[in-house]
This record gives C-alpha cells, sequence and structure tokens, in this order.
C-alpha cells in the first residue's frame, strides 16, 4: 500500500497517489474491544511472572521497600509500554488480541506504523485503557468514525480490519433448454474486452435492476451473436449464460489436454538420454 495515498471522503476508501481507490475497512468497535481484552489478559500476565520473579529475587537478595518499589515501577513500564511498543513495531502493527480478530495499526494514509506511532498509543493506552478501566478509550471509539481510541488520535493511526470472508464465485452451466443447442453450437473466440464484460454482467446479474438487467443483456448478446452460429431463440440472458458455459467447458478441456501431453512428455523432458547411465 503506498505511502502517498491520502484519504477520501469516504471512510471506507483510501486513494492511492496513482489514482487506484483501495476500499478499506476499520475494524468495528466490538473487534476491537475483542482485541483489547485480550492483549490486557497479555499483559497483565506478563506483569504477575515479572512480579513473581521479583519477589523471588527479593526473597533470594532481601531486597529493600526502595528497591522493591522501583522494580514495581520497572515492572510495569515494561508489561504495559515498552512490551506493547516492541510487539507492534515488530509485528508492523499486529498484536496477539489483533491477531485473533484479524487487524492491523497502520496509519491514516494506509502505510505500516513506526516507532512513534506504536510508542504513543502504547503510552496513551496506559492512561486511556488502564487507568480508567477502558472508560475514556470507549468513549473517545463510539464517537470515532473509524473507532479510534485516543492514542489513534494522538499517533495518526487506526484498527484496519484485514479478515474478509471468502467469496465463492457461482458456476452456471448451460441452461436445460439450450443442452441440445450447445452439443452442435460453434462459438468462435470472443474478443477479451467483450468476454470480460459478459463475466462481469454473469457474476452481478442477481444484483442489476429488472431495466437495467435486460438493456445490459441485449446489448452484449448482440455484441457476442456474430461469434455464435446458429443463434438460439431465447432471451438475451439465457443466450450468454450459455455462451459462458460453452467457452468455459471449451477451455478446460483444452487445459486438461495440453496437461496429459505434458504428463506424457515429462519423462523424456525429464529423464536421461537413451542408455546414459544414472548419476
Amino acid at each position: 500500500m503506498s505511502s502517498s495515498a491520502h484519504t477520501t471522503a469516504d471512510p471506507h476508501e483510501l486513494v492511492t497517489g496513482e489514482a487506484v481507490a483501495l476500499d478499506v475497512r476499520p475494524a468495528s468497535f466490538i473487534l476491537r474491544a475483542a482485541g483489547a481484552i485480550i492483549d490486557l489478559i497479555a499483559h497483565v500476565l506478563l506483569a504477575l511472572g515479572l512480579l513473581y520473579l521479583l519477589f523471588v529475587a527479593a526473597e533470594a537478595v532481601a531486597l529493600d521497600e526502595a528497591a522493591l518499589q522501583a522494580g514495581l515501577i520497572v515492572i510495569v513500564v515494561l508489561s504495559f509500554i515498552v512490551a506493547p511498543t516492541a510487539v507492534e513495531l515488530a509485528s508492523r502493527g499486529r498484536s496477539l488480541g489483533k491477531l485473533a480478530i484479524g487487524a492491523r495499526i497502520v496509519r491514516d494514509d494506509g502505510g505500516a506504523i513506526g516507532f512513534r506511532h506504536a510508542f504513543i498509543r502504547s503510552l496513551v493506552a496506559f492512561f486511556e485503557i488502564y487507568m480508567t478501566f477502558g472508560g475514556v478509550a470507549a468513549l473517545v471509539g463510539l464517537l470515532s468514525d473509524r473507532s479510534k481510541r485516543l492514542g489513534d488520535l494522538l499517533a495518526g493511526t487506526y484498527s484496519q480490519h484485514e479478515r474478509v470472508p471468502r467469496v465463492v464465485e457461482p458456476v452456471h452451466g448451460v441452461p436445460p433448454e439450450l443442452t441440445e443447442w450447445a452439443s452442435t453450437a460453434d462459438v468462435g473466440r470472443l474478443p477479451d474486452r467483450l468476454a470480460r464484460r459478459i463475466a462481469q454482467y454473469l457474476k452481478h446479474v442477481e444484483r442489476l435492476s429488472p431495466g437495467a438487467r435486460e438493456r445490459l443483456g441485449g446489448e452484449l448478446a448482440a455484441e457476442a451473436a456474430p461469434y455464435v452460429s446458429p443463434l438460439p431463440n431465447v432471451p438475451a440472458e439465457r443466450f450468454l449464460f450459455a455462451v459462458a458455459a460453452i467457452r468455459r467447458d471449451r477451455e478446460f478441456r483444452r487445459l486438461t489436454l495440453e496437461r496429459e501431453r505434458l504428463d506424457r512428455l515429462r519423462p523424456t523432458l525429464e529423464g536421461n538420454p537413451h542408455h546414459f547411465p544414472e548419476r
């Protein structure tokens, strides 16, 4: 993601310096709260472990009260400021909680955070999360369009949601009424641009309004008609589904035959010449 990107009026859209619009999603308030709880538990466990080591050392060398207080301060700083800063810096904006919710801390322009951003976030988090039991962070996050907490506002960062659902593309076959026609139809090679437009139309056809669906289908069918013989007497949309399915099946058969030929040639291509000894 380019560091020269800048935000637009749409909080979910990021436009790079090359004028490419990126659809980025900030993590929701609920996700951020869940991630913060996980991080809080990890930091508290780290602090408890260091406290245990401090008490063991105190009993072994008989530390005085001043040394114990200094050790407690060091443990708090290490557990709640130094450790979060180091983790976010080393993982480029990810921590245990953010890994769990599928998020990453990035700059407002979409770039990776640096030491300054991680340190400011960790330093402010100690006061807005631990000192106020998360009250300030929750209040600021609810009022922010990107669920930013106070540390994010001061550091110029936000939590970007990177875990997107897997999209399963629908696969359509030849319509039943065109099965017999498809067995003898001659479908020529469509221009790449037309083939992409047909694929996009069929991919989003269910989300189009009836008027746009009929109009675009008719235009694409008219453009594809010169490459198909004979032309079936069916609606334009059914015709496009059949043409796309025939082209897909033909390309699959071509790739399958090509792979079979390569498999037959592989022993010759990868093996040694005749009577050449194995070494």
